[in-house]
């Protein structure tokens, strides 16, 4: 996947949120708010966040400063976010534009929320971490330790109970489906939790457990429960999952074809 660079990106955003407020005047004022009215991508999003995040104690306007505060001395995130936008409408056949994974797909909001805990905890304001992260949870249902690592390009379709580990690592181009959980296997410490490779796709309600790889363009089938490592490019399947075949692509991720029968034979 090759990203517009930012300017063309925030461009085709307004565009799209300016042809929705007007064959839609219900959601005018709303699309007005959330895109309309700011000058950068940057802005918009972190108003969009802030407002799903607030609550009657921490005010919508102190989580902002906060966002604003990450996208200025961290840019990257920004450009993590329009990844995962563009990763969405590649992947997703239900969407075919910018402005519909931003302001409704809470699967990529509860992303960007933990880029932002992620970045308070590395520069070690663990309790404002914690909070955000308790707060992704109950906005979004979706409960990832702040110091999990997370790469661009990333995925969770539909997203509702992905459950993700302190010490997991999950890289560029990652889709993942709802009711996934990268844990680990009881109450041990140190690195714990599952180091997930570029290309993999995870389906629905997988369990991947401990400190075990997920190679390279693998593709976990739905249901599945992973208690050791699974080598790049392999298919794996059920309870306790067994490679059952390759995928045809060698990268999962984007094809996200979730049927595991189709995938050939090992020879």
């Amino acid at each position: 996947m090759q990203n517009i660079c930012g300017q063309t990106f925030w461009k085709q955003l307004k565009s799209e949120a300016q042809v929705v407020s007007e064959k839609e005047p219900l959601l005018a004022s709303y699309l007005h708010a959330c895109v309309l009215s700011h000058h950068n991508f940057e802005t918009s999003l972190s108003f969009i966040l802030s407002n799903k995040v607030s609550d009657q104690v921490m005010p919508s306007i102190t989580v902002s400063e906060m966002f604003d505060e990450a996208y200025l001395l961290a840019p990257s995130m920004l450009e993590a976010a329009m990844a995962d936008i563009q990763a969405v409408v590649l992947r997703d056949p239900a969407v075919s534009d910018f402005l519909t994974v931003l302001i409704h797909f809470k699967g990529f909001q509860a992303l960007q929320v933990h880029r932002l805990a992620h970045y308070m905890w590395q520069k070690g304001r663990t309790d404002l971490a914690l909070f955000m992260q308790s707060r992704n949870s109950e906005a979004f249902s979706i409960d990832i330790h702040p110091a999990a690592k997370i790469g661009q390009g990333v995925m969770f379709d539909h997203a509702t109970g992905i459950v993700i580990g302190e010490t997991a690592v999950v890289e560029d181009n990652v889709s993942i489906l709802q009711g996934v959980t990268l844990g680990g296997t009881g109450n041990e410490s140190g690195d714990r939790h599952p180091k997930v490779r570029e290309g993999v796709m995870i389906g629905s309600g997988a369990k991947i457990l401990g400190n075990i790889e997920i190679g390279k363009g693998s593709k976990v089938g739905a249901g599945s429960v992973v208690l050791s490592s699974v080598k790049p490019h392999t298919t794996v399947v059920g309870v306790p999952a067994k490679a059952v075949g390759k995928p045809k692509c060698t990268m999962p991720c984007d094809s996200m074809d979730q049927n595991v029968l189709s995938d050939s034979k090992k020879s």
